[in-house]
């Protein structure tokens, strides 16, 4: 069941007060994905943002069977939705073909980071690191399980939040866990399981934001840790060498590069506790929006409030619109 949805009646185009422009921007959240509550959280947040900055905004709950928020006329879309239709490129093929103009990562690069497989591809082409994996198909269980050793993650290969990830630590859940991936998702990712440090780092434009360490009382980072728990743990002041925090902050650029996303993402790293190795989990497209969400607080670490943050995402877009 959808929410209800703010609206503003509005002009068309574009205005100028005091020499900031003021734009029409629609924000779509919501959608039909597990992530669908965060969403909506998110989508309220920048709508609040953006009005607080003087624009003109319609704050929209949109799904496949509902596309009319894209009807009405705006300067810009700022896409809030995460998971599926939101962040996997169907969303932004719709707005490509309709010539609408958004924010974030066009519909390939959406696609491409959004399959977990397909990312880890992309980064061992540009020789970026990521944990050794396999992916398992209803035909292919027994020989994936087979060969692999506990510890060991096992995740849907398309999806966020760590919706049904699962740490597995003893052989005998192995292909528990990796059925119950592939019933619901139709396959399931297998990937080494690394014992360390998790990093965060958000990319705003070509700029790396600071690292971030997440610290959760959880087995790790799951669904309650990120957007419920009050106890998670989200440092800057990182007590692992310099060289290796700039190299994480470095390699999270050319990884967003290489996948081809734009504006806004999120590149996730696990550390190897032993050997200090870095290795990237996956990258996010359409980061998180909330007040637990990573990227608000990397921004707010280098000075960019919330507000400046969501302002920022709508000059990139609006520079990239004028310039192409």
């Amino acid at each position: 069941m959808k929410t209800s949805v703010q609206v503003e009646t509005r002009p068309p185009a574009a205005a100028s007060a005091g020499g900031v422009t003021t734009l029409n921007i629609t924000v779509l959240s919501g959608g039909p994905s597990d992530e669908r509550e965060v969403s909506l959280a998110s989508g309220q947040a920048v709508y609040e943002a953006l009005r607080a900055r003087g624009h003109r905004v319609a704050l929209h709950d949109v799904g496949p069977d509902d596309l009319s928020a894209l009807d009405i006329p705006a300067d810009m879309v700022f896409i809030a939705l995460h998971g599926a239709f939101g962040e996997d490129g169907t969303i932004q093929r719709i707005l490509e073909e309709r010539g609408i103009v958004f924010c974030g990562s066009g519909s390939t690069a959406s696609a491409l980071a959004m399959n977990k497989v397909a990312t880890k591809l992309r980064l061992l082409e540009h020789d970026l690191p990521t944990p050794t994996f396999d992916v398992a198909t209803p035909a292919r269980i027994h020989q994936v399980v087979s060969r692999w050793r506990t510890p060991a993650v096992v995740k849907p290969v398309s999806s966020g939040s760590s919706v049904d990830t699962h740490i597995v630590r003893h052989a005998g859940g192995l292909r528990q866990a990796v059925e119950q991936v592939v019933s619901k998702h139709g396959e399931a990712l297998i990937e080494e399981f690394v014992e360390g440090p998790e990093l965060t780092v958000g990319v705003l434009g070509s700029t790396g934001l600071p690292v971030c360490q997440i610290r959760t009382k959880r087995e790790f980072y799951d669904y309650q840790a990120k957007y419920i728990d009050e106890d998670t743990e989200y440092l800057f002041d990182i007590d692992l060498p310099a060289r290796l925090l700039e190299s994480v902050q470095a390699l999270s650029v050319d990884a967003v590069n290489a996948l081809g996303c734009r504006d806004l993402a999120r590149v996730d790293w696990m550390v190897d506790q032993v050997t200090h190795q870095p290795t990237i989990l996956e990258i996010n497209t359409i980061p998180g929006f909330t007040n637990h969400s990573l990227v608000p607080k990397a921004a707010a670490r280098i000075g960019l409030s919330f507000e400046d943050l969501c302002q920022q995402i709508v000059n990139l877009t609006m520079q990239r619109t004028h310039t192409g």
